[in-house]
């Protein structure tokens, strides 16, 4: 994973360890961690039932773009998808992955936003039980397993999946091509 950079794509209210755990196991295996936001800053995330750690955010929406890119990570958290979905620079962002053909990793409450970006149709997948039916009405194939690849994308349910989920997300990332493109340095203007 040398020479690979993943995007995180998170807003405040992240599932703390659907967002902390997987960036450790990326680094972990060698490649570089973006965290993107909505604008840059802190974004805290939820622990259980209370407000969680805030992270830095190293890019804003505005300056990342697809090509940047190796694959995206998409914690859950209720507030953090829920945000995320109503925002169509989220939508697009996701949507420019599957069109590259590039690996999306989303666990829990993230394929809200697959289902908003209409990436879903003949993929089977799994995630939080309450968004079953949401996967189903936009043509997705919802199973209840801890664990599920289908092609570019890797689902899970929850919290208790991430030793699977990131076993899963690395063997599928690793298999991926590195991108074409270098990877660009950020200017001055480039964040707000």
């Amino acid at each position: 994973m040398r020479g690979k950079t993943f995007a995180i794509l998170a807003t405040h209210g992240f599932e703390q360890s659907e967002l902390m755990e997987p960036k450790r196991a990326l680094q972990e295996a060698g490649a570089t961690i973006e965290i993107v936001s909505l604008r840059k800053g802190r974004i805290r995330g939820w622990r259980s039932k209370d407000w969680g750690d805030e992270i830095d955010v190293d890019l804003d929406l505005n300056a990342a773009n697809e090509g940047r890119y190796d694959g995206l990570v998409l914690p859950g958290g209720t507030l953090n998808a829920d945000t995320l979905r109503t925002e169509p620079r989220a939508i697009n962002f996701v949507k420019s992955f599957f069109a590259a053909g590039k690996p999306v990793a989303a666990i829990c409450h993230a394929p809200w936003l697959l289902v908003e970006a209409q990436v879903v149709a003949g993929h089977k997948l799994t995630s939080w039980p309450s968004l079953k039916t949401d996967v189903r009405n936009a043509g997705g194939e919802w199973v209840d397993e801890t664990v599920v690849i289908d092609d570019q994308l890797v689902t899970s349910r929850k919290p208790d999946d991430i030793p699977a989920f990131n076993e899963a997300m690395i063997g599928l990332f690793a298999k991926n091509q590195r991108r074409a493109a270098a990877r660009t340095t950020l200017a001055p203007g480039d964040v707000s």
